[in-house]
């Protein structure tokens, strides 16, 4: 089974954070959650695994080096979901592609969306469900209908993931901008079948912004949400480095997880992701992400 995740975007609703690292290299308890990803794809039996690479994709090659089975595709331009798949074209096997994004955290079957699509009489399978900020997609009997009524009551949202039969790629120019999901539009008039695989009632989501990725965090650490098997485990509601540093008079309440940082002047944290390479001397810091190369002085 081949695989392929989009890892090219800028990550711009991340910003400060996404100017030093790229979005799927964001770690998740510690651990990077492209990597992360990669290890849940194989686990579940995906043998050929594809990865996109625009934004510092120094860091996305350097991530990915010497893993076997996986390969970088580096856009010198970003090409977007539709002009990222067809440059992914000449790499592929005959078979059908799972696609995912490399921003979300889900607990869906990576094999069972597979074999669902190859069982099915369709040429693509959005895999969808029930999440109203993104309530986007019109659906019936098990089909897309229209991505152009986001009024549509009924409406799902689609997730990032999706399997392809990697021939209709080809009608894409190549070394273009484009959306996958035009492609998808114009299938539609062409009245060619979209499968809709409805994912309702599973968790899912995306790591679009910073309380997002919070969030994830506080789910994961309180125990609201399966842990992937391929992230560490923390201890209760905190994962600390074994490699951090910190002073005997600081403070840590709540949710934590906390890379290997120095944390000294007494500082009181709770509720914070921070990044490896951090150093903070005193204050409090509640409520955020603390990434790479900062020194809070909040005394």
């Amino acid at each position: 089974m081949q695989a392929m995740i989009l890892a090219a975007g800028f990550g711009t609703r991340l910003l400060p954070h996404s100017a030093l690292k790229p979005k799927p290299l964001f770690p998740i308890l510690g651990a990077p959650l492209l990597l992360a990803t990669i290890a849940r794809l194989q686990a579940a039996g995906f043998d050929h695994i594809l990865v996109n690479a625009h934004h510092l994709r120094g860091q996305i090659g350097a991530a990915l080096a010497g893993l076997p089975g996986v390969a970088l595709i580096e856009e010198e331009r970003i090409l977007g979901t539709g002009g990222g798949l067809r440059g992914a074209l000449p790499f592929l096997r005959d078979e059908p592609l799972l696609v995912t994004n490399g921003d979300i955290y889900h607990l869906l079957d990576f094999a069972e969306i597979y074999q669902a699509h190859c069982r099915a009489d369709a040429p693509v399978t959005m895999v969808m469900r029930d999440f109203p900020r993104f309530n986007t997609v019109t659906t019936a009997n098990g089909r897309v209908i229209s991505f152009d009524r986001p009024e549509c009551r009924g409406n799902l949202a689609f997730t990032g993931l999706h399997v392809i039969n990697p021939q209709i790629l080809s009608a894409l120019q190549p070394g273009v901008f484009s959306s996958i999901i035009d492609l998808y539009r114009q299938m539609l008039a062409q009245e060619k079948a979209i499968r809709c695989h409805d994912a309702s009632g599973v968790f899912w989501t995306d790591m679009g912004t910073e309380a997002d990725y919070l969030a994830l965090h506080e789910k994961l650490l309180s125990g609201k949400i399966q842990r992937w098997r391929q992230l560490p485990q923390p201890v209760g509601a905190r994962l600390i480095a074994r490699d951090a540093h910190i002073g005997a008079n600081c403070r840590l309440d709540d949710w934590l997880a906390i890379g290997a940082a120095t944390i000294t002047g007494g500082a009181a944290l709770a509720r914070v992701v921070v990044w490896d390479d951090v150093e903070i001397y005193g204050g409090v810091c509640r409520d955020c992400l603390i990434s790479e190369n900062t020194r809070v002085k909040n005394a």
